[in-house]
């Protein structure tokens, strides 16, 4: 399959939008903040497109990685564009680029990609459990290239959530990319009966 029908991806959009709330709600614990974020963007794209969607390949993203193991086989992908990870981690004086800014994108990315992975386990009946999360600053294009080279398997599509993170009315945007295996989406899709 390679492409989705509305239907599809509106189910898809309405679980990024019940699992940001979810990830927002417990960011805003973490960092004893009012944190919204939204999901104006939902889309199941071949790979190339999805990367192309968030970014040009030279442009510098911190980036979270979290695998997922268990019924879908998948890595959790989030980019902060520099200048958004500057604002998260500006909230407490801290710079993005010393340990501890790695240390709280890594945690912040953590909550973001373990809560909408939680909503889509349980909407879908399937078991999935996050591994550690691994930062990296890089360009866009080797932050990809990394992640595919570290799977060793085909990943045929991703499904890009771009969203809009606003803490204590600070504006910062990331992308989430679900990279499953090949296959992957569609048998989500179908264990979501869609």
């Amino acid at each position: 399959m390679t492409s989705f029908t509305d239907v599809q991806l509106d189910a898809l959009r309405e679980l990024a939008n019940i699992g940001s709330g979810n990830a927002g709600t417990a960011l805003g614990s973490m960092l004893g903040k009012t944190v919204d974020i939204s999901v104006p963007t939902a889309a199941v794209l071949p790979l190339n497109d999805a990367v192309a969607l968030v970014g040009e390949p030279d442009s510098l993203r911190h980036g979270v990685m979290v695998p997922i193991v268990g019924d879908l086989e998948a890595i959790v992908l989030l980019l902060f564009p520099d200048e958004d990870a500057a604002k998260i981690c500006g909230i407490y004086g801290i710079d993005q680029n010393s340990p501890d800014g790695t240390s709280m994108l890594g945690e912040v990315g953590n909550i973001l990609g373990t809560n909408y992975i939680n909503v889509l386990a349980q909407m879908a009946g399937m078991e999935m459990e996050p591994a550690p999360p691994q930062v990296v600053v890089d360009m866009l294009g080797a932050i990809v290239t990394t992640v595919l080279l570290g799977r060793g398997e085909d990943i045929d599509h991703a499904l890009v959530l771009d969203s809009a993170l606003v803490v204590e009315e600070e504006e910062c945007s990331l992308s989430f990319l679900l990279l499953p295996t090949a296959g992957g989406v569609e048998d989500l899709l179908g264990r979501l009966g869609l």
